[in-house]
């Protein structure tokens, strides 16, 4: 889906905002999704958020061609050119992308997959790790991976494989300035992934802003309420965007 503002000056290059929708199998237009839309489009960005493969709403042949951690990837980044190449106004210099927990893992591998092509990033309670994450989820999460339309074998059979599926495996290749939120009470996504990602960078010498937040209401869902704390984790999330994207009507 595209969103772009209203009564933008169009004869000024203008900034684009690459939302990638959470969910393993879902689609762009959770109520959060759309309430962060309004947020960003008032601020004067146009913003893309692709149904990418293994996304819900266009049948079976979209569902059965999930890819995690591949080719969804490229999808969302091909959002990106897709965009560039059909409105002349946005500036290529000036594309940021981001996301919420499944969102989250895709920008992550957006940005450290393709160095040097988003101008910042923005990544809330994001997968980061899938071998220590299938390792602390049950079996039935377990078999979404291993069967065959998907990875189709265990980590157990194949660790490498979910390691070239997981950002942390790419740290060292991060150059893109990036925000990172997570919550100590998240029921989906461990905090400890978080913890070893930002470690992670730290360890490759890598320049970049992280909260963990404690015990935040809501759990994992924490920043996309419509709390007053989930408001002011969104405006930092803006605050940040702004500093490298510097949009028409910017967060004070």
């Amino acid at each position: 889906m595209t969103f772009i503002p209203k009564n933008l000056d169009r004869s000024k290059k203008q900034p684009l905002i690459v939302f990638a929708h959470q969910g393993i199998h879902s689609d762009f237009g959770r109520d959060y999704e759309y309430g962060a839309v309004k947020e960003l489009v008032h601020q004067g960005y146009s913003v893309i958020g692709p149904d990418y493969r293994g996304s819900t709403g266009w049948g079976n042949g979209l569902y059965n061609q999930i890819d995690y951690g591949g080719l969804e990837v490229e999808d969302v980044y091909l959002a990106r050119e897709w965009m560039l190449d059909n409105y002349d106004f946005l500036d290529s210099r000036r594309v940021g992308i981001i996301g919420w927990s499944h969102g989250g893992f895709i920008t992550l591998m957006n940005i450290l997959l393709h160095p040097g092509v988003y101008a910042v990033a923005y990544a809330g309670v994001p997968v980061t790790d899938l071998v220590l994450r299938l390792g602390y989820h049950d079996a039935s999460y377990q078999a979404i991976f291993s069967a065959a339309s998907h990875v189709g074998k265990p980590v157990s059979g194949d660790i490498q494989e979910y390691l070239k599926r997981s950002p942390i495996t790419y740290a060292d290749k991060l150059d893109t300035p990036l925000l990172i939120h997570g919550n100590t009470n998240d029921e989906d996504v461990n905090v400890i992934e978080i913890q070893r990602f930002v470690t992670a960078l730290k360890a490759a010498g890598k320049k970049f802003e992280y909260k963990i937040y404690e015990n935040a209401p809501g759990g994992h869902e924490f920043g996309r309420l419509d709390t007053k704390l989930a408001k002011e984790s969104r405006h930092d999330v803006y605050k940040f965007l702004a500093q490298y994207l510097q949009p028409e009507r910017p967060v004070k």
